[in-house]
């Protein structure tokens, strides 16, 4: 809740110690020049969400910089302090291409090292799977990457990550978040202990590299003859992605040179972001000269990646996130040994394909929230069971357990893997989505994200979802909805039977909608922009490869009588 109040009490902190001259001066400099962005940064405290904390550059409490950073860094050390055992007290840290990525992770690795607690950090930027791996290999309490994913060039972020690997959850996130909000800026300890921080990079890159390949390369095909056009889209994936191609044996692989070079502004692409086409268009271009097979880019911390398939002679299609979550987890079933114990998992906005598919390989399905951590703490949660893969429609995927979050290195061979088997085969991926289709259900996504920035943003947003709670839809285009799942309550209601039954899953601020014949409308805020998105899902039967288009056609007119429903 917007408070002139609060803004005036944190100003009035900030213009005094403990904050250096330099920050006082660009906060009086802010109040003076730009009233709107002034009360945006001190209207409240930046908080932790899905990926933990993320947001706008700048000063003031609402904003990333030295001092709320260290902020967080003080609490999560005094949380550490307090409940481990001091030959036991590590924590590794990595950064990406961000502007002032390299100098936070500094400051970060400062405040834990003057906490007594030993830090590995990477000598340059490095993918976020890497960090995640290194925390396990190097037996870590805690795991630090600083980035803001796909965001634009004006963010950054925090990410918190624990021993098992994973991104901190409940009830250690609030057990964290308490500590953090105790801690006053004055407590803040930035004295570097520099006999307690430890550079780190070949070793951990070479044992990355030998897992990420024996996890999947598990295909059987001639992967010299598969052409491959890889971009890192100015991020980390270009430290170690190529490598990991290149030593599982794809040699005919070309990088996007303009693209290799780390650059916080993203200078190529209006976003980053390889969920969106843009971002991918040189790594086409160059695919389409050399008459490629495949052209792969990734986030700039590595986690996400896009897909491009030749369909034809010089014709690409880019993959959805649930498209290419279909066919990976398809490949990795029909390739692994399975059995009873194994399992498949995705999230409640993403295609419900995985379901169907987990039933008809007689493996287990897991379904957790938005937000790649709950995946991670599945794994967690049922050590007996064996984690074949999984991911999200927002463009993350999972092979294995050695990683404990999404991995666009790891993905991205077990992508070529695929393509160059059905190369081999003389067949495409794109045919082979199909008989997915054919075999599971012919499901189509759309989603659609909607920017509402700052205070009024966020007013916005809350007004949308309760709106949205209050109204009596009964319909999805012109499907009689029969459930309505509310996860802000927890409970899930047949409109038909007027039953109301208990949702397992933690709360969330998710609302979903879904017809007797599978249509699904879910809509949330998201835990780390200011957006809120809007999933839609349509399906069909499909029989044959030729009829695609046809049913493809009817489906695209589906979502769009959503999209028009949904208008906001």
């Amino acid at each position: 809740m917007f408070s002139l109040k609060k803004v005036e009490k944190n100003y009035r902190d900030w213009i005094k110690s403990p904050f250096d001259s330099k920050t006082i001066n660009s906060v009086k400099k802010l109040r003076k020049n730009n009233l709107k962005n002034f009360q945006d940064s001190f209207y409240k405290d930046l908080s932790f969400g899905t990926g933990g904390m993320r947001g706008i550059m700048g000063e003031g409490p609402n904003r990333v910089n030295k001092y709320s950073f260290g902020k967080n860094t003080q609490g999560i050390s005094n949380y550490i302090n307090g409940n481990q055992k001091n030959d036991k007290k590590s924590v590794v840290i990595a950064y990406d291409s961000r502007h002032n990525s390299k100098s936070l992770a500094e400051i970060v690795a400062n405040v834990f090292s003057a906490n007594g607690i030993k830090v590995f950090l990477f000598s340059s930027l490095r993918p976020t799977p890497v960090l995640s791996y290194a925390l396990t290999k190097l037996k870590c309490t805690c795991g630090i990457v600083l980035t803001a994913s796909h965001n634009p060039p004006e963010y950054n972020g925090y990410k918190v990550y624990w021993s098992d690997g994973g991104q901190i959850v409940p009830p250690l996130d609030k057990k964290l978040i308490f500590e953090i909000n105790k801690v006053k800026y004055l407590d803040i300890n930035f004295q570097k202990q520099k006999k307690l921080i430890d550079i780190i990079d070949k070793k951990i890159d070479d044992s990355f590299v030998l897992d990420s390949i024996k996890n999947a390369k598990i295909g059987n095909s001639n992967r010299v003859k598969f052409k491959i056009v890889f971009t890192s889209i100015h991020g980390t994936s270009n430290v170690i992605g190529p490598r990991v191609l290149r030593e599982a044996g794809y040699s005919n692989l070309l990088v996007v040179k303009e693209q290799s070079i780390p650059d916080g502004n993203f200078s190529t692409v209006k976003s980053p972001n390889p969920e969106e086409e843009d971002s991918l268009k040189m790594a086409k271009d160059l695919a389409v000269k050399n008459d490629s097979d495949m052209f792969i880019g990734t986030d700039p911390d590595a986690d996400r990646l896009g897909v491009g398939i030749k369909i034809d002679l010089k014709k690409y299609y880019i993959l959805n996130g649930n498209e290419l979550m279909v066919i990976l987890t398809n490949f990795l079933l029909s390739k692994k040994k399975l059995n009873r114990s194994c399992f498949i998992a995705s999230t409640i906005v993403s295609t419900p394909i995985l379901k169907k598919m987990a039933n008809v390989f007689k493996v287990k399905y897991k379904e957790s929230l938005t937000g790649f951590k709950w995946i991670g703490k599945m794994i967690k949660d049922y050590p007996k069971n064996q984690f074949i893969g999984g991911g999200e429609e927002s463009y993350g995927y999972l092979v294995g357990n050695f990683v404990r979050d999404k991995d666009a290195i790891t993905s991205s061979l077990l992508a070529c893997e695929l393509g160059s088997e059905c190369k081999e085969k003389n067949e495409t991926i794109f045919n082979y989505l199909i008989d997915c289709y054919i075999r599971f259900g012919f499901y189509k996504e759309k989603l659609i994200s909607i920017e509402k920035r700052g205070i009024a943003g966020q007013n916005e947003i809350n007004d949308i979802m309760k709106k949205l709670r209050k109204s009596n839809v009964q319909h999805l285009a012109g499907n009689k909805i029969k459930y309505v799942y509310d996860y802000k309550t927890s409970i899930k209601t047949n409109l038909v039977s007027r039953k109301k039954s208990k949702l397992k899953l933690p709360k969330s601020d998710v609302l979903i909608f879904e017809s007797e014949n599978g249509t699904r409308a879910a809509i949330r805020p998201s835990g780390t922009e200011p957006k809120i998105k809007f999933y839609f899902s349509v399906n069909t039967k499909l029989i044959e490869r030729k009829d695609y288009f046809k049913k493809n056609i009817m489906l695209e007119n589906k979502i769009n009588e959503l999209t028009s429903q949904f208008n906001f």
